[in-house]
């Protein structure tokens, strides 16, 4: 089932996404999900190409963040693999959604495309099992981690190079039917492909991410896990879209601009 939250100029509203192309429907549905559960608001369904799409969650708590998740993707960096995950935190404010401008703050020098698969939180978990981790999962959507490496560098910690403002695009929706296992992930920067990967190289699987996530702190519904990305990774400019594309989701596009 693939979840949207939308608008059609008015408050954003949630909805169900049938079908596929020019023919796309969405069902609107009572409130949001996470919380009231899949509730059908009856009323006719909307054309998905009449909507303008948003994030499709916005964390009320948190974004945790894996970095070095995937081994050929820590080598193009000149880094170890982490014996365990090695997690982050990003702001709520980071979260932008399809279609939406990644903008870039002065002094962000040196920004880097990062496609990655991100986990949807549907219920509060704290010290959860690796065996009843996916039972946690609400569902999956498309991420772009986007980094400042200069400022990554000259930090010491990763804070603002990975939470400015409108730095964690997310969507198109939420795959609430999905086996994280083994899904292809592609990033295209202004069309060309530049990472093609699978989520079967990821060092820590989703189940793993979420119980080490959730033996440090609470994790909460609507909270997104970023699972790390793919080797590929590579600057960005303003003037320039990147598109991320995992199968079985769908596909996120941003274009990048500069703040003066």
């Amino acid at each position: 089932m693939r979840i949207a939250r939308y608008t059609i100029g008015e408050d954003p509203a949630y909805g169900v996404v049938r079908g596929e192309g020019p023919d796309a429907l969405i069902l609107p549905l009572q409130g949001d999900p996470l919380y009231v559960g899949v509730r059908p608001a009856g009323g006719a369904p909307v054309p998905l190409e009449d909507v303008r799409l948003l994030a499709p969650v916005i964390p009320r708590s948190k974004v945790v963040g894996i970095g070095r998740n995937y081994a050929d993707h820590a080598r193009e960096l000149g880094n170890e693999v982490p014996a365990e995950p090695m997690m982050f935190l990003v702001p709520n404010t980071a979260v932008c959604g399809p279609g939406d401008p990644v903008t870039l703050p002065p002094g962000a020098t040196e920004v880097h495309y990062e496609g990655e698969l991100a986990v949807v939180i549907g219920k509060i978990a704290k010290d959860v099992h690796v065996e009843q981790a996916l039972e946690c999962v609400f569902g999956y959507t498309c991420a772009n981690d986007v980094s400042a490496r200069n400022w990554q560098r000259s930090d010491g910690q990763w804070a603002r190079a990975k939470g400015f403002d409108t730095s964690c695009p997310l969507g198109p929706w939420i795959e609430t039917e999905l086996d994280p296992a083994a899904l292809r992930i592609r990033t295209r920067r202004d069309g060309e492909v530049v990472q093609d990967g699978t989520t079967a190289d990821m060092v820590h699987g989703v189940a793993e991410l979420i119980a080490y996530a959730s033996a440090a702190f609470t994790l909460l519904p609507g909270d997104v896990i970023l699972t790390g990305t793919p080797a590929g990774v590579g600057p960005v400019e303003a003037g320039q879209r990147v598109t991320v594309d995992i199968e079985g989701i769908g596909v996120l596009d941003n274009p990048f601009v500069r703040r003066r």
